[in-house]
């Protein structure tokens, strides 16, 4: 038998990442010269370098000497597989671009095959600029489950439910149905867990959105939902209702639940009042937004209601990207034009909406969106040794204002190395593109003859 370790003796861990930077988000602050302990997929310890290294033998021991080791970036709201359609119809308002050719695309071509290898593209793209998890709306969510275990990734799949008929189901009623059978099918599976997801006020009735309700509440699940993305839903909605859709959800129940607005560009004082009332998570997509004209969400006036807030690129088709580095810097610089103040959304705070807050947005934040003790291992290192982030007087502004994403050198999701030196371990990138071009002939021969 081995002979047993004194008490001094290090103990024998998996993983040391050595960091000249350190952002653990939770406490916030920076670190100089600390380490991170990682084993079994799980954050150990953090502390000063040396210290760590007395206390700990690892397998690798990983010095990071020109690196900001930060938790990974949460997609706090994508449609992953659409990535098949990027730059498909661009310079459009929203309800064109999705009446005259999202919909109609989608409706020719989305099956389970089109969102898993839409899905591998996306993924492939997030993990490559530091995102580690992802909160998705989209059909076919076992399909892209497949993907994201495949490839190492963590995620939140929610399904969709909507009115109108698609290639998934026939009305909201059959995406109920579905989403009951496929639920119990992807609750155990490594780093995915769901949610019930209507896909806005304006493509689903009250009772396909009591219906959601219903599952989400029986099954514990959070609600993941479009919400006062233009002027032009609020304004149709007290049209034909009389009341603003958020309020419409609270008096059908829907934000009693764990409940995800995503948007929340048109808010006035009884929104705001509503989200703070019901403890309601905002995933802000100002990219997107910006594009497609829709608004801005007030974030100032949010956090100032102390509303929690997390950041999301959507879809490739609309954003046309999946960078959360990009993302968050532009939140940043958003929310201080929007308001007017300087100090709205400062770097760390936009850091921390990226990370901890975006991974409350996916209810994931009890795993992962910081470098606690006790948490999954979902850290990236971004390199500040470029041209783009030197001299380096503060590391997070740097990261938040600009880094890159090809600076991201290194991602570890559940402790697991995706990507080393910038390129990836578990998939190949030929491949991925070869899987997509089929999909890419298809979609473009339609599009010419239509």
């Amino acid at each position: 038998m081995p002979a047993e370790s004194s008490p001094s003796s290090p103990r024998e861990i998996d993983l040391l990442l050595h960091a000249r930077w350190t952002i653990p988000v939770r406490p916030c602050g920076l670190l100089h010269d600390h380490a991170l302990a990682v084993h079994a997929g799980r954050i150990l310890a953090l502390g000063p370098a040396g210290e760590m290294t007395r206390q700990y033998r690892a397998r690798e021991h990983l010095h990071l000497d020109q690196h900001v080791l930060m938790p990974g970036l949460v997609n706090a709201h994508t449609h992953g597989a659409m990535t098949l359609l990027r730059g498909l119809a661009d310079d459009l308002p929203l309800m064109t671009w999705l009446n005259r050719h999202i919909w109609p695309a989608e409706g020719r071509f989305v099956s389970a095959e089109f969102v898993r290898t839409g899905t591998q593209l996306a993924i492939a793209e997030m993990l490559r600029g530091g995102t580690t998890c992802f909160n998705d709306m989209y059909f076919f969510p076992e399909a892209a489950a497949q993907a994201a275990v495949e490839m190492g990734m963590r995620a939140t799949l929610g399904h969709v439910i909507i009115d109108f008929p698609t290639p998934y189901a026939a009305n909201a009623q059959d995406c109920l149905r579905q989403a009951a059978d496929l639920v119990p099918h992807l609750q155990g599976l490594p780093r995915i867990r769901q949610s019930i997801a209507p896909h806005a006020p304006y493509t689903v009735g009250d009772a396909g959105l009591l219906g959601a309700r219903d599952l989400a509440q029986g099954r514990q699940l959070p609600l993941h939902m479009h919400v006062h993305e233009t002027a032009h839903e609020v304004e149709d909605a007290l049209r034909r209702t009389g009341q603003r859709p958020l309020a419409r959800l609270a008096a059908l129940g829907l934000l009693e639940q764990r409940f995800l607005a995503v948007h929340m560009t048109q808010l006035d004082e009884s929104d705001l009042q509503r989200c703070r009332d019901y403890g309601l998570r905002i995933a802000h997509c100002p990219e997107s937004n910006l594009k497609l004209a829709s608004g801005m969400a007030p974030v100032a006036a949010l956090l100032a209601a102390g509303v929690r807030l997390g950041i999301g690129t959507d879809g490739a088709a609309s954003n046309n990207d999946l960078d959360m580095l990009g993302e968050l810097r532009s939140a940043a610089l958003l929310a201080k034009g929007v308001s007017g103040d300087p100090t709205a959304l400062p770097a760390w705070a936009a850091l921390e909406a990226a990370t901890l807050g975006s991974a409350e947005a996916a209810a994931w934040e009890d795993e992962i969106g910081s470098l606690e003790p006790g948490k999954a291992a979902d850290c990236i290192a971004i390199n500040l040794d470029h041209p783009a982030t030197f001299p380096v007087y503060d590391p997070i502004s740097q990261v938040a204002y600009c880094a890159g994403r090809d600076q991201v050198s290194h991602v570890w999701v559940a402790g697991r190395a995706l990507l080393v030196d910038g390129q990836p371990t578990l998939w190949e990138e030929k491949t991925l593109r070869h899987n997509a071009r089929s999909w890419v002939k298809r979609i473009a021969d339609e599009d010419d003859k239509a």
